[in-house]
C-alpha cells in the first residue's frame, strides 16, 4: 500500500485548524478556518475526490480522527461522506481505548507502536492509505521514510506561525513535484513523490 498525505497548508507551512476556529487553538492559534476564503470547488474539491477515490484506507492521529468522528457520521447520504464513513480507518493514540471507537470501520494503533505497525501496513498489497491533518503523525511518518506521496493544497495565506507536518531534525529529503493544479482562488495543489536514491 502507499502512504498519501492530503494536508491544506498555507504558504509558511503551517496546517493547523484550516477548517473551523475552534478546531485547534493549541499555543493560541488564532486563524482557524483560514482555508475557507481560497477553497475553489472544482480545484481544491477535484482533489479530495481524487484523493479519496485512490483511498483503500484512512490513517489519521488521535485529535483529527475525533474531529472527523464527531463531524462525517451524522452526514450519510452526501457521496463524499458515504465513501469516508464506509472505508477502514486507522487511528494512533495512546490514549483511545477500543471502547471509545465510535466512528464506524476504525482500528486502533497503539501510539508506543505506531511506525512498525504503519510500516507492516505499507507492506501489504492494496491502494493508498490516506492521511488528512495529523500533523504530529504525519512528522512521524516523513522522519521514518513511510511516506508515498504529498498532496499539497497550498493556500496563498501567511498564517505567522501555528503546527506544521515537516520533521525539524536536520534531514535532508528531496522530493520530486509530480503535479500543480492551479485553481480560481490562487490555491496550488502540488503533488510530490520522495526521489529514491
Amino acid at each position: 500500500m502507499r502512504i498519501v498525505i492530503s494536508e491544506f497548508i498555507s504558504l509558511d507551512g503551517v496546517v493547523q485548524a484550516p477548517g473551523g476556529p475552534d478546531e485547534d487553538r493549541d499555543g493560541g492559534f488564532g486563524h482557524g478556518g483560514w482555508s475557507h476564503p481560497f477553497f475553489d470547488p472544482e480545484v481544491v474539491g477535484g482533489a479530495f475526490t481524487d484523493t479519496l477515490a485512490g483511498a483503500e484506507a484512512l490513517l489519521f492521529g488521535r485529535r483529527t480522527w475525533q474531529t472527523m468522528a464527531a463531524a462525517w457520521p451524522g452526514r450519510a447520504g452526501d457521496p463524499f461522506a458515504d465513501r469516508m464513513n464506509s472505508l477502514p480507518k486507522y487511528v494512533v493514540s495512546g490514549t483511545l481505548g477500543e471502547d471509545r471507537l465510535t466512528w464506524e470501520h476504525t482500528r486502533l494503533v497503539p501510539a508506543a507502536d505506531a511506525m512498525a505497525r504503519i510500516a507492516e501496513l505499507r507492506a501489504t498489497d492494496g491502494g493508498d492509505v490516506v492521511v488528512m491533518g495529523s500533523p504530529t503523525l504525519v512528522r512521524g511518518l516523513l522522519g521514518e521514510g513511510l511516506v508515498d506521496e504529498l498532496r499539497l493544497i497550498v493556500m496563498p495565506v501567511l498564517l505567522g506561525g501555528g503546527k506544521t507536518i515537516f520533521p525539524q531534525d536536520g534531514g535532508l529529503r528531496t522530493l520530486e513535484l509530480v503535479s500543480v493544479v492551479t485553481g480560481s482562488t490562487g490555491v496550488n495543489v502540488c503533488t510530490y513523490r520522495p526521489v529514491t536514491a
